[in-house]
């Protein structure tokens, strides 16, 4: 676990408390003790454990957190609209590192979606070699033919536009329109693509968990703490 020793304003800037120049005026208005004496000069340095500001620790040095992603939210720092960060406290969208989304989910899917600042654990589960478990729920325009759990678990799917097929995919069927699939890939619109290719079209899609994590216990747009 980190703890790293640094300057206070170094501290509050890299957290998104405020700026270094800001870090004066931060310490005039709000109580930052270290080891439970209060601090006024923020070129003292510190351990990040031993602060507190108001009584309250500071936020973790790198945050990973499961996010219940709701419809209508988009997985961008720059697009208009509604974005995911708006989500989170304001204040980690001023983290440096900057917390960002691993991977993405189109605007209308919603469910399980890890934000981070730890850019290696980042570049690490968004590679295409990751081979990282994800669990969708999909409600389909049409029943199902009845032969796309064996076909989706040939490991011999083509999509349009790739030029290797699928690895094997897990179906489950919970109704002729509702299914569970576990894919280990992240291709662009994998999973509509997969059930376009077998004549049918999602109307609706929930990612129920990303890596073994699961958005069961999470209420939309609900976030929680996570170690990987």
């Amino acid at each position: 676990m980190q703890n790293s020793y640094k300057r206070i304003d170094a501290h509050l800037s890299s957290l998104g408390y405020c700026t270094r120049s800001e870090a004066k005026k931060f310490l005039r208005i709000y109580e930052l003790c270290v080891k439970d004496t209060r601090v006024f000069d923020p070129s003292i340095k510190a351990y990040h454990n031993d602060i507190k500001v108001n009584n309250e620790a500071l936020d973790p040095e790198t945050i990973t957190i499961l996010l219940n992603k709701p419809s209508g939210f988009i997985c961008s720092h720059n697009d208009a609209g509604s974005l995911i960060y708006a989500l989170i406290p304001q204040r980690w969208n001023r983290r440096n590192p900057k917390i960002s989304t691993i991977g993405r989910l189109d605007v209308d899917t919603t469910g399980a979606i890890i934000l981070t600042d730890d850019g290696a654990l980042n570049h690490k589960l968004s590679s295409p070699k990751s081979d990282v478990s994800k669990v969708y729920e999909a409600t389909l325009a049409v029943p199902l033919n009845g032969d796309e759990k064996e076909i989706f678990a040939s490991g011999e799917v083509m999509l349009n536009g790739e030029k290797k097929p699928l690895l094997p995919a897990k179906l489950e069927i919970l109704s002729p329109t509702h299914v569970r699939l576990e894919i280990c890939e992240g291709k662009y619109h994998q999973v509509k693509r997969m059930f376009a290719s077998v004549g049918n079209r999602v109307l609706s899609l929930h990612r129920v968990s990303f890596g073994g994590f699961s958005v069961e216990d999470l209420k939309e747009g609900e976030y929680k703490f996570i170690e990987l």
